[in-house]
């Protein structure tokens, strides 16, 4: 039987986060993962991250996971792959199933960060082929570059539905709608209005009624619920697709703690019971990450590293007065990350009118997925009627996330240090045009505009993430938020380089009083 320090159970965010804390402290630390490939859910997010600096915020998700994992050899955590641990017992004895055998490891601490797995609601012909989670579709394209199907119907607007229909579109797949039982969008507000300028409509207040097909998906129907969430006859609408993805929220996997006896309590799944270590009601067995309560990606690396800080503290490996420093920081850190509308003690409501600041909340944009014309400039980072180039920032919600405060170095961009906060525009400082606050924007919400391009154009420089890249002089049409067709366009100019991250800035000329309306370009079809 090999003895380890320290076992991690789970070589995603969490568990990896916590295994270099760990072993950075000495701690002798091993790693067991079911997968054949370590990094968790992070390889397939190839989305650029919220939050802040230390949250790795503008990074996109495969390269923190490449970053983990390199961290985590040169710390000397040792990764094992296709291994799934099967039991948790006394003493902390782990059985791993690994290469058709069955072994023993024991260790002093345990930390399980074993994630959570998707939901699904049943409906007539929920198990015909087609219908999957919306991380299974994401798998499917980002990991093994296959279609899942031509033609998506989303249930589900947070974020996991939201983000993978962007990245559905991005792989050449048509999104028809998404559709949610809630009366309003559930994730981020900048998340939705990437997929409506896309033309990509919502249907609030609705719910699956059946997939259609014998042997396959062939068709969805979908209906308007009343206020108890029971469809209303009558109300039936017929989408022409081949796949169904659920975005319905996911479950914490929570067995090994169960088997263990440690004690449970229901977070929205059974979860095991942890103090602000994470350690649960077992001395030296801890829980972090989706496993001990379902959050962001981001919040998952900073309780790994508590728990694997709290790990070697218990251990040895530490002195209080380090870990107390340690845990502050990481507690200061997390915190960022629970504030907002969007925090965790605000999860499921859903009667905010104003924002922090006191701006009202764009309706449209909870109920369709795209602001107004009309409400844009109410806003401070929505500035319009200036001379030259200047950005127009488009977001409205206390979303923690301020890559582009960092990104404009002559302070046109300012946050503040609480990163909920709404972006400003610094209307005194001037603007080069150098676009990397467009690039960095996690939430693709920041445009450049100048309203005097020339004497009857205007030009608008927005981020684009599609293949092929439309080319210097293409002519086509520009689209709204909402995704209609608003006017001609012509490409300008597009611009990529390293620190932008794969992110195009794309700049189209249109008429002037098309400024503050156009935010995507369609090419013209040969």
């Amino acid at each position: 039987m090999v003895r380890y320090d320290l076992i991690i159970v789970g070589a995603g965010p969490a568990g990896l986060s916590a295994a270099i804390i760990a072993a950075k402290q000495g701690v002798r630390t091993a790693v067991f993962d079911e997968n054949e490939r370590p990094g968790g859910q992070l390889f397939k997010q190839i989305h650029k991250f919220f939050g802040s600096r230390e949250h790795r915020a503008k990074v996109r998700g495969f390269r923190i996971g490449e970053q983990l994992l390199e961290e985590a050899r040169e710390c000397g955590v040792e990764v094992h792959l296709n291994a799934t641990v099967m039991g948790l017992y006394d003493k902390k004895e782990v059985l791993v199933m690994a290469d058709g055998e069955t072994h023993h490891f024991k260790a002093d601490a345990i930390i399980l960060a074993t994630g959570a797995r998707e939901n699904f609601i049943p409906f007539a012909g929920w198990t015909l082929p087609g219908v999957m989670g919306a991380g299974a579709a994401q798998t499917m394209v980002n990991l093994h570059g296959v279609q899942p199907g031509s033609r998506v119907l989303m249930v589900g607007t947070g974020n996991v539905g939201l983000v993978v229909s962007y990245q559905l579109m991005q792989a050449g797949i048509q999104v028809e709608a998404l559709i949610d039982a809630a009366p309003r969008v559930g994730g981020y507000g900048v998340h939705a209005a990437k997929l409506a300028r896309l033309g990509v409509p919502f249907y609030l207040s609705h719910t699956i009624v059946k997939a259609e097909g014998t042997d396959k998906v062939t068709g969805a129907v979908i209906a308007q619920v009343d206020e108890k969430f029971q469809p209303i006859p009558g109300t039936e609408k017929h989408f022409d697709v081949d796949t169904i993805c659920m975005a319905v929220g996911l479950s914490p996997m929570s067995e090994l703690p169960a088997m263990a006896g440690c004690q449970m309590e229901d977070k929205g799944g059974a979860v095991p019971k942890v103090d602000a270590c994470g350690e649960t009601s077992i001395p030296g067995i801890f829980a972090a990450g989706d496993a001990a309560g379902i959050e962001e990606a981001s919040s998952a690396m900073i309780t790994g590293q508590i728990a694997g800080i709290a790990a070697a503290r218990r251990l040895g490996y530490v002195d209080e007065e380090m870990f107390e420093a340690e845990t502050d920081r990481l507690r200061a850190s997390l915190q960022k990350l629970h504030e907002g509308m969007f925090s965790p003690q605000n999860r499921g409501r859903n009667d905010f009118t104003e924002t922090d600041e006191g701006y009202p909340i764009s309706q449209s944009l909870l109920h369709k997925g795209y602001m107004e014309d009309q409400e844009i400039t109410r806003y401070p980072g929505a500035v319009s009627g200036k001379s030259g180039v200047h950005p127009v920032i488009e977001c409205s919600q206390n979303i923690p996330c301020d890559p582009c405060q960092d990104a404009c170095k002559f302070g046109c961009i300012r946050v503040g240090d609480e990163i909920t906060r709404l972006p400003c525009v610094n209307e005194e400082a001037k603007c080069t045009g150098c676009g990397l606050c467009v690039a960095s924007c996690s939430g693709q919400a920041i445009f450049l505009v100048d309203e005097t391009y020339d004497e009857e154009h205007a030009a608008v420089t927005l981020p684009y993430e599609f293949l092929p890249y439309p080319q210097a002089g293409d002519k086509g049409v520009a689209l709204g938020r909402d995704g209609r067709e608003v006017c001609e366009a012509e490409v300008v100019s597009l611009k990529i380089n390293k620190a932008m991250d794969q992110t195009a800035l794309l700049t189209i000329k249109v008429p002037r009083e098309m400024a503050m309306t156009a935010r995507f370009f369609k090419k013209k079809e040969a």
